[in-house]
């Protein structure tokens, strides 16, 4: 069994916002703090390893994180799990997008438990997984890369060739009942929302 310590944390900064307009990882929460840094503040509970991936670093220079960048550039997520899990420093790590900032410590903790055995832990709520909130093996990295090699770049185009435990809707709802952990901000809609839930 696995405590909490034994993880890195990686946050995907990279994307390019296109349905946001803007860059959303750099969206003010508040006078003194953006999107971006709320997610690693709130995540710096479950590690001191945190790895953001960006191929702009200087944007993010004032966190207190390490950076890394994608070595298969525009190849999306799937690059940005690859190039933070070759950067991280433990073998386990728990993946979020930086526009992710209410996700629940019990949830992910729940999951570090649920690793034995597996390669990766996703949530699958009534059937649609959730790819950017789990925690994943550095034993992935060879099925990652072959998928990135072969112009693959659907996130989770290289779970058939490894071990992924699913945490399913009803265990998902004992920590997180309302789906919080996995509200984002793809759209100004899904902002406005967003800005609702964490009271900017």
């Amino acid at each position: 069994m696995y405590s909490v310590e034994t993880i890195s944390v990686i946050v995907l900064a990279g994307g390019a916002s296109r349905r946001m307009g803007a860059n959303k990882a750099l969206l003010p929460v508040s006078d003194q703090e953006t999107l971006v840094s709320r997610v690693v503040a709130n995540l710096a509970v479950l590690s001191d390893d945190i790895v953001l991936v960006s191929n702009t670093p200087e944007l993010y220079a004032d966190l207190p994180v390490r950076h890394t960048a994608d070595q298969f550039v525009g190849a999306g997520p799937l690059a940005g799990l690859h190039a933070g899990l070759q950067a991280v420093q433990r073998r386990w790590a728990f993946i979020a997008a930086c526009d992710m900032p209410l996700i629940d410590h019990r949830l992910v903790r729940y999951m570090v438990l649920l690793t034995e055995g597996y390669d990766a832990v996703a949530p699958r709520i009534d059937q649609a997984i959730e790819p950017l909130h789990a925690l994943y093996s550095q034993d992935c990295l060879p099925a990652i890369e072959a998928r990135l090699k072969d112009g693959q770049r659907r996130m989770i185009s290289f779970y058939p060739d490894v071990r992924v435990r699913y945490m399913e809707s009803r265990e998902v709802a004992i920590f997180d009942r309302e789906g919080r952990s996995f509200a984002n901000a793809n759209t100004p809609e899904d902002w406005e929302r967003l800005k609702t839930l964490i009271g900017a």
